[in-house]
């Protein structure tokens, strides 16, 4: 390398990194200049106002700053998702309460125990009855965990992320399904939501792909903006918001027509009476078109790749953001 030619007049000398004399701001102003000089500079810095925007957590929780937190909101889950490199998603809804059948049966079996004592207890007799109905129920745990199965053996294996299960990370259907794809070491995706309780996402989920919403909006909006299918398993106000939404959205063609599969048709034609909409005029017969039942995780799993066939496209290969006609 050639040596700085110091003698030349017209070239700079380069500068140091650091400066040898520091500027007059670095130092607090000293004591023995005004003796509650550093008494009042620490009252600065610890005064709110001086806090930088984005570490000023009372600031940013204003009302006026709420469209920088739906902002991020957005942004922190779309950075992480593409980091990670995936691309589309299969996503899965149903009941939180509705737990593994090992789980199921010894809640049933503490109840009955807890009756055999109290036999008079009508609040206990009522939580055997449910305590049945869901252990009836928790054979679906398996059906969603071998579904997870399923999309995390998906095209090239459990590292391709082209398409992966994501669910709303808590227990129930979502943890089953979340498992299924840990089973074969796939990557799952997990979006919780902020509550006024606490609260823990299921152990499945891929720890860099689990994300914390505080806007049901947004969260909403991540769920379907990847979605090549959305599988709902039997569930309450939360299983039924997203469906009736995703349902929604798809009849408005507000976002190109994915696979909506519900699960366990007795369960469904009996909490929702989708003939009696027809029969009523409140939604049109091809609206009951835009679903169809299924009942084991094969038959879910061979629907989707079905109806991706028929319409001439590919589910493992087609391009992101299918329903990226949201706005």
């Amino acid at each position: 390398m050639a040596e700085y030619p110091s003698s030349h007049p017209l070239l700079p000398k380069p500068v140091a990194s650091q400066r040898l004399e520091p500027l007059p701001w670095q130092a607090p102003k000293p004591p023995e200049e005004d003796p509650d000089a550093p008494r009042r500079v620490q009252q600065i810095l610890a005064s709110p106002s001086y806090r930088p925007a984005v570490q000023d957590v009372q600031f940013l929780n204003r009302y006026e700053t709420r469209p920088a937190r739906l902002q991020l909101d957005y942004m922190k889950p779309e950075l992480g998702l593409q980091e990670n490199g995936v691309r589309n998603t299969i996503v899965v809804f149903g009941s939180t309460r509705i737990p593994e059948p090992a789980a199921a049966k010894r809640k049933l079996q503490v109840l009955k125990e807890a009756l055999a004592k109290r036999p008079d207890s009508e609040e206990l007799q009522q939580r055997v009855k449910v305590a049945e109905r869901i252990a009836a129920k928790s054979h679906y745990y398996e059906i969603a965990r071998e579904f997870g199965r399923l999309v995390g053996n998906a095209g090239h294996g459990p590292l391709d992320c082209r398409l992966v299960v994501m669910t709303g990370g808590g227990p129930g259907m979502m943890e089953a399904a979340n498992r299924g794809a840990f089973d074969v070491g796939a990557k799952t995706v997990g979006l919780n939501i902020t509550l006024p309780h606490e609260q823990f996402p299921n152990p499945y989920i891929t720890p860099e792909l689990c994300f914390q919403f505080h806007y049901f909006a947004l969260r909403k909006m991540h769920f379907l903006l990847r979605a090549k299918a959305l599988v709902v398993f039997p569930g309450g106000y939360g299983t039924f918001d997203e469906l009736f939404e995703t349902l929604t959205l798809v009849q408005t063609r507000k976002i190109r027509p994915l696979p909506v599969v519900l699960v366990g048709k007795e369960y469904w034609q009996r909490a929702v009476d989708f003939d009696f909409l027809v029969e009523e005029g409140t939604i049109d017969p091809e609206d009951k078109e835009l679903f169809w039942y299924a009942e084991s995780a094969r038959e879910i799993w061979e629907g989707i790749v079905w109806w991706y066939e028929s319409n001439g496209e590919s589910l493992i290969n087609g391009e992101p953001y299918p329903a990226a006609e949201v706005k």
